[in-house]
This record gives C-alpha cells, sequence and structure tokens, in this order.
C-alpha cells in the first residue's frame, strides 16, 4: 500500500565529492534517510522505466536504509532494482553493474573509508548511468530540494528477502538479488592473466589480504584462495560486521597496523594488502616495505604493457593535484598525456569518458583505470600479483628498479583532523592571502619559487575548479594544503609534501621531510589556529 508521509527539511543533507556522509546517529533521525533519497528522486523527475543497481558495505544501519530505499523506490515508480545478496555491494562492483547492464544509476550505502557502528559513520553514494559519482550539476540540485521536502513516499509492507538469489515484485517494480561478486570476478579475469598469478602461488608465493570485517571479503575469497590458489587463510577479516569489528576501515599504515606489523616481522608473507570499507581504496606492502600510493601508481603506468587488457597501449595517465609528480614522470617517459585535477573521482571519470586517460589516483589509497567509473581496490591488488609474477621480483625490487629509473619522491601526507571548521577556514583564507607575498623567500635551504591556489580547468566540460594551496620551491620540493570533507564531523587540514631525490632510495621519508613540514606549520600558522604541534595522522 501506498503511503504519503509529511516531514520537515533537514539542512546539512549537502553532498560531498563522495556522496552523503554523517554520523551514524545522525542519519538514524527519523525520517532523515527518507528525505535524502526522496529529495535524489524528486530531482531525477520521472522515474518510470528506470533500473537502479543497489547495495552496501555491510555497515550498521545498512539493511535497515536499504530496506527503506526498496520500499520507496516501488512508491516512486521506479521500474527494476538489482540488489547484492544480503544488501552487500562494493563500489567498483555497483560501478561494473551499471555499466554492464546499462542502468540509469546506482546507490551504494556506505561512508567507504569510514568506521561504522552505532557511533561510527553512515553515507548514501548516488551514481549516474556513467557508473560514476553525481556531477555537482546534479548534486547541488539534490541539497536544494533536501531544504524543500514537504513529503516522501513509501509502500507500507514488510521487508524483502534479500538472502535469496532471484526474481520477485513488490507493486509494480521487479526486484533482482544477484550474487554480488560474480560479473565482479569475470571483469577481473578478463583484465588481468589469471593463469600466470595461479602460477605464481602455486609456486610457493605467499599474501596475506586484509578485507578489514568490510566489503571486498567475500570477493577476496573467490579471488586469491578459491581462484587463484593462495594459501588457505591468506584472506582475514572476510567476513563484513556492521562495527567493522571494531576495526577503522581505512588502509593505511595507521590503520591496518595488524597488517602492516605482520609485514615488517621476520615471518612477513610475500606480499600484503588491504581494502577500505567499500572496497575502492587499496594499501600495499612487500616484506618490511610498504608503497605509498602515488608510487604505486606510477609502478602501474610504468609496467601497463604486462597486463592483458592494457598490452596495446592507454591513452593517458592523471592524478589528483595532491599526489606525488611520480607518475607524470612515468607518462612524459612514455610520452602520454598526464593530468592533475582537484580531488573527486568525478574528474577523472570526465578524462575517461573523453577517452583522455585509462589509468589514475589519489593519494589516499585509490587507484583505478577506465575499466569502471570508480577507484577499485581489488583491481590495484590483482595489478601488483600480475606485476610480480611477469617479472618475478618482489614488491621491493619491481620500486626499487622504479626509484633507479625515475628518482624516489619522498612523500607524505600529515592530516590535522577535528578541526572547527569555521576555524580551518579562517586559516586557508590566512595562507591563500599572503602566499604572493612568500615567493621568492628562503627557508632554510628552501627558496619558494610559486605560491599560488591550484587552479583545474576541465578539458571536457570546461568548468574551472579551485581545490587547495600549492607552494613550490626552486628545487622541485612541493608543499600542498587541502581541506578534507570526507568526515562526518569537523574538517581535516591535509598538508601534503613532497621532495625528489635521484640518489638516495632508503632515507626515512619523514626524518627527510622534516624541513618541509616545518616549514609547512610555520607558513600556515597551524599551531596558532588549531592549537596541534603535530599532525594527528602521518601516511
Amino acid at each position: 500500500m501506498l503511503k504519503i508521509v509529511p516531514t520537515t527539511p533537514y539542512t546539512d543533507q549537502k553532498m560531498g565529492t563522495a556522496g552523503l556522509r554523517r554520523k551514524s546517529k545522525v542519519v538514524t533521525q527519523p525520517n532523515y534517510i527518507e528525505n535524502f533519497l526522496q529529495s535524489i528522486f524528486n530531482t531525477i523527475g520521472d522515474l518510470s522505466g528506470h533500473t537502479y543497481i543497489v547495495g552496501g558495505d555491510g555497515r550498521f544501519y545498512n539493511d535497515v536504509a536499504i530496506q527503506k530505499f526498496i520500499k520507496m523506490a516501488a512508491a516512486n515508480g521506479i521500474h527494476k532494482l538489482i540488489i547484492g545478496q544480503n544488501g552487500l555491494l562494493s563500489t567498483p562492483a555497483s560501478s561494473n553493474l551499471i555499466l554492464k547492464n546499462k542502468t540509469d544509476g546506482g546507490f551504494v550505502f556506505s561512508a567507504s573509508h569510514n568506521p561504522g557502528g552505532k557511533n561510527g559513520d553512515f553515507g548514501v553514494k548516488y551514481a549516474t548511468a556513467s557508473g560514476g559519482q553525481a556531477p555537482s550539476s546534479i548534486s547541488d540540485k539534490i541539497y536544494q530540494n533536501t531544504l524543500n521536502i514537504t513529503e516522501y513516499k513509501i509502500m507500507d509492507v514488510s521487508d524483502i528477502d534479500l538472502s535469496k538469489i532471484g526474481t520477485q515484485k513488490l507493486g509494480n517494480m521487479i526486484i533482482e538479488i544477484i550474487d554480488p561478486v560474480t560479473e565482479y570476478v569475470e571483469m577481473m579475469q578478463n583484465i588481468f592473466d589469471f593463469s600466470a598469478i595461479k602460477k605464481l602461488f602455486a609456486g610457493g608465493f605467499t599474501m596475506r589480504y586484509d578485507a578489514m570485517n568490510a566489503v571486498t571479503g567475500p570477493y577476496a575469497l573467490r579471488i586469491f584462495e578459491e581462484i587463484l590458489g593462495a594459501p588457505k587463510g591468506s584472506v582475514v577479516n572476510y567476513h563484513p560486521l556492521p562495527d567493522f569489528g571494531g576495526l577503522h576501515p581505512d588502509p593505511n599504515l595507521v590503520y591496518a597496523k595488524d597488517l602492516v606489523d605482520i609485514m615488517y616481522s621476520d615471518n612477513a608473507p610475500d606480499f600484503g594488502a588491504a581494502n577500505d570499507g567499500d572496497g575502492d581504496r587499496n594499501m600495499i606492502l612487500g616484506k618490511k616495505f610498504f608503497v605509498t600510493p602515488s608510487d604505486s601508481l606510477a609502478v602501474i603506468t610504468d609496467n601497463y604493457a604486462l597486463i592483458p587488457a592494457y598490452k596495446n597501449g592507454i591513452y593517458g595517465v592523471a592524478k589528483s593535484a595532491a599526489t606525488s609528480t611520480a607518475v607524470c614522470r612515468v607518462a612524459q617517459s612514455k610520452n602520454l598525456p598526464c593530468y592533475a585535477v582537484p580531488t573527486g573521482w568525478k574528474y577523472f571519470v570526465n578524462l575517461m569518458d573523453s577517452k583522455r586517460i585509462t589509468f589514475c589516483g589519489e593519494e589516499s589509497f585509490g587507484t583505478g583505470s577506465s575499466h569502471i567509473r570508480e577507484k577499485d581496490g581489488i583491481w590495484a591488488v590483482l595489478f601488483w600479483l600480475n606485476i610480480i609474477a611477469a617479472t618475478g621480483q618482489s614488491v621491493e625490487e619491481i620500486t626499487l628498479e622504479h626509484w633507479k629509473k625515475y628518482g624516489r619522491s619522498y612523500y607524505m601526507r600529515f592530516d590535522f583532523e577535528g578541526i572547527n571548521t569555521d576555524i580551518a577556514d579562517k586559516l586557508m583564507s590566512n595562507l591563500e592571502h599572503k602566499l604572493p607575498s612568500l615567493i621568492g623567500q628562503t627557508f632554510s635551504e628552501y627558496t619558494i619559487s610559486q605560491a599560488a591556489p591550484f587552479v583545474y580547468n576541465d578539458p571536457v566540460d570546461n568548468s574551472s575548479t579551485k581545490n587547495g594551496l600549492v607552494i613550490d620551491f626552486t628545487k622541485g620540493e612541493k608543499i600542498t594544503f587541502r581541506l578534507s570533507g570526507t568526515g562526518s564531523s569537523g574538517a581535516t587540514l591535509r598538508v601534503y609534501i613532497e621532495r625528489l631525490d635521484y640518489h638516495n632510495f632508503y632515507d626515512n621519508p619523514q626524518q627527510t621531510l622534516k624541513g618541509l613540514f616545518d616549514i609547512a606549520m610555520e607558513i600556515a600558522e597551524i599551531t596558532k589556529y588549531t592549537g596541534k604541534i603535530e599532525a594527528d595522522v602521518n601516511t
């Protein structure tokens, strides 16, 4: 039975670069998720004949939100939903299904790499028919609808059984429950040399893959252990849990500490990897060796010809402005275009759709290619395994050979978290105002050559976007400041520091970059504004 429920607006439902992301306690307020979903439906307009992909990462409230979505979709006239079994679906798998089935878009209920549980975070990612995130032109309209909403439509019926694969109906709407893993696996098999990777494991190669109790667990078990033959037990924390088992599902050196400790032990396996909550981020490790996301993108680009799907060439590459310049040196050597874009995967999508790039990545552990329109964690892991299988080299040997050829970008990100938004904005405004006066100044051994906001002029849609502040030094060093919107409360100031070295490859990155970090603290007056004398997270 159709039910029309009167409601009042929530004014905080503006979407960030990856959709709506809020504290679980906020999202579970009465009518909160219903208001947001109805606002999306109102923005789209006539939904008759529309088909959408639906799933989530299994975090707290995932099951409730998906049931609400199903009932609202039927009430709003949607023709068909394709839903991952038990409501599970990774973000990369969702993008693949959107493109393969040519649907009108998709919804992933996830807060990505943010913690889950009642005291954690919840979110909604809305993708268009492109398979990628909704552009700002659409998300801005959705937000305006959230400010004016007065009612939402929902079917007053029992919950749908999402455990059984097959087709059922709710009113006039078709619901197809699918295995969330199968089609994603088929896509990976069409990209990589699975037989070569299988031989690698058969020869005694070992790995540890940490799914962090998030959505990629079932994918990893199927691919790495069942198909490729990795030793049983190679995949750990593979059951998706509402609170991720108390883990923070962000694959970096801080939050994936258990994996890092094992990979830096005397009994470390040959290869280590982790993915985040919804499966779009990745971390790569060798024995006592960490590969930065920036270096990972550069190594992947340098070795594209080893992968069956890319052996005939790639269009080009792109990086976020904050990512190190390592990949651009590779691109230059191969006569490939290299684009620097603002943070946000939608900028990469424009370049993919216009056939300007094939590979892309962000320093925040996100790497991907044009096989879908999202970053893809397991894709990156398989890419590294394929390189290892083809070269017979270890992770460290591959990376060291890369540094000898292109130089090493000593690179780190320093996160200052939980800053009052007004204070963070004031810090950035003050810094931007003083940038012109910094040019030509010398701090210790470093002289500033350029200092300006990063401005991106999109070659596809001719839009212009300002994203962060960049300071360049005469010897190629770089400091980038940017406020992040991926948190659910307050602001995070991210400071990215890079220094290129063609001779010394094993220095301590934090010590190597300390002088530049001190300069960043001084120039931006970080302690004055935030009271912090060091970053909360260093990666």
